[in-house]
């Protein structure tokens, strides 16, 4: 299958676009599909993306922000809300007041609960059982039930002392 774009090249990348609930499928070489990624770039950047949720920081936790640099590679909030990138491993921590709340607004939440890297091992069924107890404790706690809220952390203290009971034992044979 030849490139969409230029009619020369065999095509190596395929897109689907779907624009006003119209879906259009493009074929294109690796060439075009690089010129095509930087127009998208242009048109939508993910330093756009994150900027923008950043604007809806308080403005005057963003004034606090202009002043604060990373003192490892010297890296700007402002620098960081133009680029989307952060400079460094310690940028994490310099920014971390302003990054919270921008990551809980994207992910929905400040805990992670997805996939875990292969090499890292499988989490427990009570390792998750907890972590799903602990969410729910959250959110219980969040829309103020505070009786559903005692009876998950007393849940969740029977799930642990089970755990810390089979630690205990060792691994059985």
């Amino acid at each position: 299958m030849l490139c969409d774009n230029c009619k020369n090249n065999p095509a190596t990348v395929h897109l689907t676009e779907i624009v006003d609930e119209q879906m259009t499928e493009l074929h294109l070489c690796e060439e075009c599909a690089k010129k095509k990624s930087s127009q998208m770039e242009q048109q939508f950047g993910l330093s756009d993306l994150l900027a923008g949720l950043a604007d809806f920081e308080k403005p005057v936790e963003d004034k606090d922000a202009v002043s604060i640099q990373c003192p490892n590679c010297g890296l700007t909030y402002k620098d960081f809300k133009k680029i989307g990138r952060l400079g460094c491993s310690e940028c994490y921590d310099t920014f971390k007041k302003f990054l919270s709340p921008l990551l809980k607004r994207i992910h929905g939440s400040s805990v992670h609960c997805g996939k875990c890297p292969v090499k890292a091992g499988r989490p427990s069924k009570k390792e998750l059982d907890l972590v799903d107890l602990r969410l729910k404790l959250q959110k219980a706690v969040e829309a103020e039930e505070y009786e559903e809220a005692a009876k998950l952390r007393d849940r969740i203290k029977q799930v642990q002392d089970k755990k810390a009971q089979a630690e205990d034992k060792g691994p059985e044979k």
